[in-house]
């Protein structure tokens, strides 16, 4: 794919889905804690945890929408040599949110006998670290790397 074409994919495939995921999964993440809360395996402190993740990568998508993916669009990949540091930094800041989430979760382990909504509140939360791994390792290996070729 040329510059433009995965710029495109990227946007629909995991901008987009990002953010339908996260308001679901807090809404899901609260329901868990309020009713287990008391539960020795209750992911405590996960609705916030989720909240502050989508914040930071709602910023994060923003800046590479408005910012980063127009001047790689106009080929100016060695211009944004500045604002890919940026990107892969905060890559790096969203990965270590996702070793928090794996603690908050057991490793997004349900425990036994778990409810419904514990176990599709862990599903989405599966997805979303796959997700959100495979969108990282496509800006930082692909698109990043080839804007600096």
């Amino acid at each position: 794919m040329n510059p433009t074409e995965l710029i495109a994919h990227i946007l629909t495939r995991y901008h987009d889905r990002h953010r339908q995921q996260l308001p679901e999964l807090i809404r899901l993440a609260r329901r868990v804690e309020q009713v287990h809360g008391g539960h020795e395996q209750c992911p405590n402190g996960l609705a916030d945890h989720l909240q502050d993740m989508q914040q930071e990568l709602e910023g994060h998508m923003l800046k590479e929408e408005q910012v980063l993916f127009p001047l790689l669009q106009r080929g100016m990949g060695r211009q944004a040599s500045a604002p890919i540091q940026v990107m892969r930094l905060e890559h790096d800041q969203h990965g270590e949110a996702l070793a928090r989430l794996s603690l908050l979760t057991h490793d997004i382990n349900a425990p036994d006998g778990a409810c419904n909504t514990w176990r599709t509140l862990y599903r989405g939360l599966e997805e979303f670290r796959e997700d959100l791994l495979e969108h990282i390792q496509l800006e930082n290996d692909v698109l990043f790397t080839n804007a600096q070729a």
